[in-house]
């Protein structure tokens, strides 16, 4: 008996709503004792969704508390550290949180003084709900994806490709997942796609990416 094939992908759209806490540091401890206390949600918002924040600047570091040590603390060893925590590795907001004191502990404890900014350059804390949209777009088959890759707004691209990997317990984008039901022809496309560190890219640099990766998956396959 001939598999049934799989559901169509449907297409998701994100955006943020922005909330300020009211809070914010001047300096590095209280920067450290801001992460102590802020909302899980403030900790993800200031980790992951800073890719959906508009941007004039592809900045080296993606997540914003490497952005402001380098920027406004001018301690590019902190930036560096900071910047190399990927939130994906971390099961739990609550282990993303710890990680990130232990950097900032560290380096309190490396250096003779606790650095500052001028009035202006705080850090201020903040926190974002997602609101999920139905772009009403849709994929059959493989090769049907690959050809709406580009269209999708940069939101999509977060959704299924960033945020999908937190969603999935194998921690595999939206993509993936849904390829892998269409058995072995899209096995090549699948492999591009986790070769893609999400970090180096912004979202429209990632959407180009993946419509490469995509490109030339199969019009029809047998389901696995």
């Amino acid at each position: 008996m001939t598999p049934s094939r799989p559901a169509p992908f449907r297409f998701r759209d994100c955006a943020l709503t922005i909330l300020s806490l009211g809070r914010s540091a001047q300096n590095l401890r209280e920067l450290r004792d801001g992460i102590a206390i802020v909302t899980a949600s403030s900790i993800s918002h200031h980790f992951l969704e800073g890719l959906l924040k508009p941007a004039f600047d592809d900045p080296e570091y993606r997540n914003d508390f490497a952005m402001w040590a380098r920027r406004h603390l001018h301690d590019n060893i902190l930036a560096e550290r900071l910047g190399g925590i990927d939130p994906m590795d971390y099961e739990d907001v609550e282990t993303l949180r710890q990680q990130a004191l232990d950097v900032i502990e560290d380096r309190l404890a490396e250096i003779p003084y606790v650095p500052s900014v001028r009035p202006g350059r705080e850090f201020f804390f903040l926190q974002s709900h997602r609101v999920i949209l139905d772009t009403g777009l849709q994929a059959a088959t493989p090769a049907e994806l690959g050809a709406q890759i580009p269209r999708l707004p940069a939101g999509s691209i977060f959704y299924h490709f960033i945020e999908g990997r937190r969603r999935s317990p194998s921690r595999t984008d939206d993509f993936s997942t849904w390829l892998a039901e269409w058995g072995e022809g899209c096995a090549r496309g699948r492999k591009r796609l986790v070769s893609i560190d999400f970090h180096l890219w912004s979202l429209t640099e990632l959407r180009a990416r993946i419509a490469r990766c995509l490109r030339d998956l199969p019009a029809k396959e047998t389901p696995a």
